[in-house]
């Protein structure tokens, strides 16, 4: 496919993709208040707890109303996640046969799922990590959290973590469009292992070993497992290459 139809079919699945977060926005503001308390529990819990007196602050006339448009559009990236994720496939792999168009049923019903153990394990972290970094708050003291900063912190760790989850299903998927073969991605497995544990490392809000080995090594599997896909397809592809090159001689 030429630049320029890689360069509109970018665009027109961009548009799609933004349609859908559209109506994932308004699903998003209808159930803003119970998502603002699930977003607010680990602060509620320390403050339950009696540990110290913690609570959000929301410091402007507008945080409110910008805090409730952008936990919309962060309920909207969870809701529409299967027809994102589509898309995103649809753009890496428009030039698949009709056969291995089949791989399209597969590629969302794991992406989905992925992304979503992603975002969940983020929000496992998050009562932990509120509890242990709030606890440092001296005795006889206020703890007022800025409410923006604290539900955007807690927002990009979610799909930071969903996304990274994501990546070893893009990785199939460009093996599968015959872009990057399993030889490539195995190469590369030192500096995958190296950006898995950074990344990790800066990711996870504690500054504990545990939460960045419970987040690497979980994205350094699925990275081997993808490697491991990639190569059964090459070897798929490779023989059905060289039977065709035999027809040809023979």
């Amino acid at each position: 496919m030429p630049l320029r139809e890689h360069l509109r079919e970018a665009r027109r699945r961009f548009i799609l993709v933004l349609i859908g977060l559209g109506v994932g926005s308004v699903a998003g503001w209808i159930l803003y208040p119970r998502i603002f308390d699930a977003l607010q529990a680990p602060v509620t819990r320390v403050s339950e707890a009696g540990q110290l007196e913690i609570a959000l602050n929301f410091d402007g006339v507008a945080t409110a109303l910008d805090m409730q448009i952008k936990i919309s559009l962060f309920a909207a990236v969870i809701l529409t996640s299967p027809w994102w994720v589509y898309q995103l496939w649809a753009f890496v792999t428009p030039g698949l046969t009709r056969k291995e168009r089949w791989y399209t049923a597969g590629f969302v019903a794991s992406g989905v799922p992925l992304f979503l153990a992603g975002a969940w394990l983020a929000w496992w972290f998050m009562p932990q990590a509120v509890g242990i970094l709030t606890s440092f708050t001296p005795e006889n003291t206020l703890n007022l959290i800025t409410a923006q900063l604290y539900l955007t912190f807690i927002m990009r760790m979610v799909l930071a973590f969903g996304l990274a989850f994501l990546l070893p299903v893009v990785m199939v998927g460009l093996n599968l469009a015959g872009i990057v073969r399993a030889s490539t991605w195995l190469a590369g497995w030192r500096w995958a292992v190296l950006l898995a544990f950074v990344f990790a490392a800066v990711a996870t809000p504690t500054a504990d070993a545990i939460s960045m080995f419970a987040l690497a090594i979980p994205i350094c599997a699925l990275y081997f497992a993808a490697v491991g896909l990639c190569a059964l397809h090459d070897r798929r592809a490779d023989r059905k290459a060289a039977r065709a090159e035999a027809g040809e001689v023979g």
